[in-house]
């Protein structure tokens, strides 16, 4: 099926009168396939100092003219490659570059105003460049990421229902479920080099967060995402020809199904180039491609980098994160099942009710099995190659408490650890080791401490929810105060420095941040989360 053909079926079990509305642009070639040779020259010559801005430039003619014009202009005495790329790519700025802050605002003030800098209108069709375009208006992070994120979205979307823009929450659901039904899940990002990977699958819980807000709509709005719903769930659920593990799908030696991260591509990301070239020449790991699939995959799991990912917990080229399941992923997925057998249970097929609730109890079970480890008294993530729990503890740990998958024993002991290991005056890292990788201590970020601070609610650890949260949204506070800015991540273990660590700086804007950060204030307006005392002594 052609891609305009695939966008007038995707309209139509959406409802959307197609006759009324410009299908956008279905692409699937990303920048290294639409410029050989010139993209990796590009890359490589540090063209730019951030890898990404070139995947993100838009050729100002067609690529095979351009790549021509590279062709018979690369040879010519005194050929200057930056003032090639001038010449024929427009380059993308920074979202938030032209924007700057009202000191005299609060903060919430400051959050209500950034909607409309980090808002985007519906894409217009374009016919060149990696973008994918999107049918309805949505909000990107911030910074270097000028377009929609997955995983991101959810937390971006909680800020927006507390601002009462439930038109924008819902927006973007009709965003992501056409890129379900376009192209079979939902991709990290709505640009071609990310179509070979998804993210942490937050659809559902989005779609729950709108019917929060909707529920008069609900059985509508079960009733219309079911088909997208069910096909991101035969994206993670995929199996082999033989019922082996292959891709995202994981059989354990007792039967019991779980998942993975796998990401499909085995060069380097073309948002990453140099970066991932040179940790596979590093590592000194073959074949090299084995390395490039690692860390593609990593980025489908959203902490890139991290710990948990790395065999001697260190040293990125040891990253092997295929070989994991992790206890996120797959309560993530739990929650999936769940809400598939909601949204058949309103339209009265019994049996489909039966086989969702079945798989999720079973997934319930094996998480169980696999992922709580009594000896540290978490759940942690499970390595399937060693048959053993890997070393590292992570906030990925806290999902079960968020989904309600716990006993309250477990939960209780979940919270004792996150308070001696995890806590610190700014808030939680995401793993108590430092590596120098941005998902690692010192570092805190907003979405884990959303599902950390949920998760303690649920099971009614309240003291510590707002303990965590008072000590977050103060640091967030406090930074602003200083700088005008609410950023992607915070050191939380020295206040006084900030977040750092991986591939690139620490990016301004920032929609989990600022979604995050106002649910916490309007909760603890409402007294569901206390205030929290002054912490700066801490």
């Amino acid at each position: 099926m052609n891609g305009k053909l695939l966008f007038i079926a995707s309209a139509m079990a959406c409802g959307i009168a197609c006759k009324q509305q410009q299908p956008p642009q279905i692409k699937e070639r990303s920048p290294r396939q639409e410029f050989p040779g010139l993209f990796e020259a590009v890359q490589s010559a540090h063209v730019f100092p951030d890898s990404k801005t070139f995947a993100d430039c838009s050729p100002k003619d067609a690529p095979e003219k351009v790549l021509r014009y590279y062709a018979k202009e690369q040879g010519d005495e005194g050929f200057s490659l930056v003032s090639f790329v001038q010449k024929y790519f427009n380059v993308p700025a920074g979202t938030t570059l032209q924007y700057h802050t009202d000191t005299m605002q609060d903060v919430i003030a400051h959050i209500e105003s950034l909607w409309t800098v980090l808002k985007r209108e519906p894409d217009s069709t374009s016919t060149w460049g990696s973008l994918i375009s999107l049918p309805g208006a949505y909000v990107v992070p911030g910074g270097r990421f000028r377009e929609v994120y997955y995983w991101d979205s959810y937390f971006t979307m909680l800020g927006l229902k507390e601002s009462g823009r439930t038109d924008l929450v819902e927006s973007m659901i009709k965003n992501f479920a056409f890129l379900i039904r376009t192209y079979g899940f939902i991709p990290n990002g709505n640009r071609t080099y990310y179509l070979t990977r998804s993210q942490p699958p937050y659809f559902a819980l989005m779609l729950q967060l709108l019917i929060s807000a909707k529920e008069d709509r609900k059985q509508e709005l079960l009733t219309t995402y079911l088909d997208a719903l069910e096909k991101e769930y035969h994206f993670w659920m995929k199996k082999t020809a033989d019922g082996k593990t292959g891709e995202h799908l994981v059989i354990l030696p007792d039967g019991a199904t779980l998942n993975r991260y796998y990401d499909r591509g085995n060069w380097p990301r073309e948002e990453a180039w140099t970066e991932d070239i040179n940790t596979a020449k590093t590592s000194g790991r073959q074949p090299v491609e084995q390395v490039y699939q690692e860390l593609r995959t990593c980025a489908e799991s959203g902490w890139d980098f991290s710990a948990r990912w790395l065999a001697d917990e260190k040293t990125l080229g040891s990253i092997h994160i295929t070989d994991i399941v992790p206890v996120d992923l797959n309560c993530l997925l739990y929650n999936l099942e769940m809400t598939l057998s909601d949204a058949y249970r309103m339209k009265g097929n019994t049996p489909k009710v039966l086989q969702y609730e079945a798989a999720a109890a079973l997934r319930r079970d094996a998480i169980q099995r696999y992922c709580w480890d009594a000896k540290t008294g978490f759940f942690r993530d499970y390595d399937f190659k060693k048959g053993a729990r890997t070393p590292v503890l992570s906030l990925g740990g806290t999902y079960p408490l968020f989904f309600g998958m716990a006993r309250k024993g477990q939960a209780d002991s979940v919270a004792r650890v996150l308070k001696q290991q995890f806590l610190y005056p700014g808030g939680l890292v995401s793993t108590p080791i430092e590596t120098g990788e941005q998902w690692d201590a010192p570092n805190g970020w907003a979405p884990l401490h959303w599902m950390a601070i949920s998760g303690l609610l649920t099971y009614d650890n309240d003291s510590l929810a707002s303990d965590i949260a008072g000590r977050w949204a103060h640091q967030n506070i406090r930074v602003f105060k200083q700088t005008g800015k609410l950023l992607e991540k915070y050191n939380v273990k020295d206040t006084s420095l900030p977040g750092g660590g991986g591939e690139y700086p620490n990016q301004d804007g920032f929609g989990w941040t600022n979604g995050v950060l106002l649910k916490i204030l309007h909760m603890q307006q409402e007294g569901i989360l206390n205030n929290a005392k002054n912490i700066d002594t801490l």
